[in-house]
């Protein structure tokens, strides 16, 4: 039987999931790929670190022109990280005629346009189903069993580490400080977690999605991005009561050849598959105008899952049966995005105020002036602090963030307004 010579690139978590998964399931690979594939090499920053996986010390190497300069390499993995060097390595690798398999979903979301231009030059395959969603198969779902479709929405919890947090909250009453130290913790979160709580690392995800589903440029800079830093306890139990449950999303929307595209934390109805969806998993909500709706649900990162979508690239590489495997840049569609100003919601609306009389009506009035209407408010009696100050909350019908934004800049200006505490978006999903 023929063998494959392969690299990595990395031999981090993912990286280990990698080599485990191709030992303990070789002979089912072998099958599948109709070929053996044996790991030439892979590139590591310390030869002599500890890493509590059993690699033989010869297959380890600092250099990198140890893969690149080597023919008998076909496929390197690049599983490191990072805009750079990885972006060097690969797009050597491509020059070089080897395919390449990756699950760096910020150099995709950045530079996937001339890493796919480059690869169709050089006829070789880039495959990147683990940079979105670890092990569900959402990349092969919309560039292969979706492709009779015209996507309407994609909508989807992408991003494992926020909803552990967010989970945590709801079920633990945890404050966002504690829940994120557990997950740093359990290895969900970085010792920097501003990629994943900022919402960056699901603005990159939702790019490649968009790009996919969409055939459009997407610039990353161009999507709207909240993180979940603001979400307190205290909103997590007013969602409760109002019927809904508190989630990072990403979505993507066409309207009238226009995109919304926006990652941001939303009140969803509990009565939802994604309100569901906790712990670290992931799932995405996809519509499209024949098959309907459908949501794909799994681990969306570790070592495992990531390494299962990774060793699943390396296959289909070797099948070689995968006729689209990046963006088709020559097929690119320029499509606006709709400005955050024009998308329309309902909005949860938490305000610090001082208990005096007709402070209520004067917010009420802010609120008609500028075409919001409420649908519903809570007043707690119980003071937050010896200047008497109380909170009331607002959830308002449909209306344009342009409407919330100025009805909020008047609010503010109220002598008896402390200040405006959070605003949540509330997604009805249909």
């Amino acid at each position: 039987m023929d063998k494959v010579r392969i690299a990595l690139l990395g031999l981090g978590n993912v990286g280990k999931g990698v080599w485990n998964i191709l030992k303990s399931n070789r002979e089912a690979i072998v099958k599948r790929a109709g070929c053996e594939i044996e790991i030439a090499k892979i590139l590591v920053n310390d030869i002599n670190k500890q890493r509590n996986i059993d690699v033989p010390k010869e297959l380890l190497t600092t250099n990198i022109d140890e893969i690149l300069r080597d023919d008998s390499i076909k496929v390197v993995v690049e599983v490191m990280g990072g805009l750079e060097p990885a972006k060097e390595y690969i797009l050597d690798a491509i020059r070089r005629k080897k395919h390449v398999v990756t699950a760096n979903k910020l150099l995709i979301a950045m530079n996937g346009d001339q890493i796919f231009k480059e690869a169709e030059e050089n006829e070789v395959i880039v495959n990147f189903e683990a940079s979105v969603c670890g092990g569900i198969p959402i990349i092969h779902g919309i560039n292969e069993s979706l492709t009779a479709n015209r996507i309407e929405k994609i909508v989807g919890i992408i991003n494992g580490t926020t909803n552990y947090i967010l989970t945590k909250m709801t079920l633990e009453k945890m404050s966002f400080e504690d829940a994120l130290k557990e997950a740093q913790e359990k290895g969900y979160a970085e010792a920097d977690p501003t990629s994943d709580v900022e919402g960056y690392d699901a603005v990159y995800k939702l790019a490649i999605l968009t790009k996919l589903a969409f055939d459009t440029r997407v610039d990353v800079d161009n999507i709207y991005r909240e993180g979940i830093t603001k979400i307190k306890p205290v909103d997590i139990a007013y969602a409760k009561e109002f019927g809904y449950v508190i989630k990072l999303l990403a979505a993507v929307k066409e309207v009238n050849e226009r995109l919304e595209l926006r990652v941001h934390p939303a009140m969803i109805p509990v009565i939802h598959p994604l309100a569901n969806v906790n712990d670290s998993f992931n799932a995405v909500f996809i519509k499209g105008n024949a098959v309907g709706d459908l949501m794909l649900y799994g681990r969306g990162a570790g070592e495992l899952p990531t390494g299962s979508a990774v060793v699943g690239d390396i296959i289909s590489v070797l099948r070689n049966g995968v006729e689209r495997s990046g963006f088709t840049t020559a097929n690119y569609a320029h499509k606006d995005i709709i400005p955050m100003e024009e998308v329309k919601s309902k909005y949860y609306i938490r305000i610090l105020v001082k208990d005096m009389p007709g402070v209520l009506g004067q917010i009420a009035t802010i609120f008609g002036e500028n075409e919001v209407s409420i649908l519903s408010f809570i007043q707690k009696p119980e003071k937050q602090d010896k200047d008497d100050y109380v909170t009331i909350v607002f959830v308002t019908h449909d209306t344009y963030e342009d409407n919330i934004n100025k009805s909020l800049v008047k609010i503010t200006e109220l002598e008896a307004i402390s200040k405006v505490e959070n605003i949540i978006r509330i997604e009805n999903l249909e």
